[in-house]
């Protein structure tokens, strides 16, 4: 099964003046940390609520210092479970990006080309094999 994970990092930006100029240091710092090694990670701004719901900006600025909430992303394949994704995830992520807290926030399994979830294919591959017995043949009959 293959799964999409997104994990979010709070990363630390110094001397900002605005939270556009936060967000954009932060998602430029990560690049750096991640690339070249996960260069297939996107990142993007994460968000953050209150507790009574309301909608905040993604970067939290006091003494021209910023924390801000970053979302990475990345598809991790062959994975048995969804935990085990998000494990993966993190440690892959957890490695390049050094003191900065991460926290996985949803996997979702991600659909095959023809539209099937591996987590929905139970047939067996008995029946593949049968067909496929049929039409290759057999090594003798090539030799011959």
């Amino acid at each position: 099964m293959n799964c999409r994970v997104v994990v979010e990092a709070a990363v630390p930006v110094y001397d900002v003046g605005t939270e556009d100029e936060a967000i954009r240091i932060a998602i430029s710092k990560t690049g750096d940390m991640l690339n070249p090694d996960l260069n297939y990670v996107e990142i993007n701004m994460g968000s953050r609520t209150s507790p009574s719901g309301e909608e905040l900006p993604p970067a939290f600025i006091a003494a021209d210092e910023a924390l801000v909430a970053l979302e990475l992303e990345m598809t991790v394949f062959n994975v048995e479970r969804e935990e085990h994704a998000s494990r993966i995830a993190r440690k892959e992520i957890g490695q390049r990006l050094t003191n900065i807290p991460l926290e996985v926030l949803r996997v979702d399994v991600v659909e095959d080309d023809d539209g099937e979830s591996d987590a929905d294919d139970d047939s067996t591959d008995a029946d593949d094999d049968e067909e496929t017995d049929d039409v290759l043949p057999e090594f003798e009959e090539l030799l011959e």
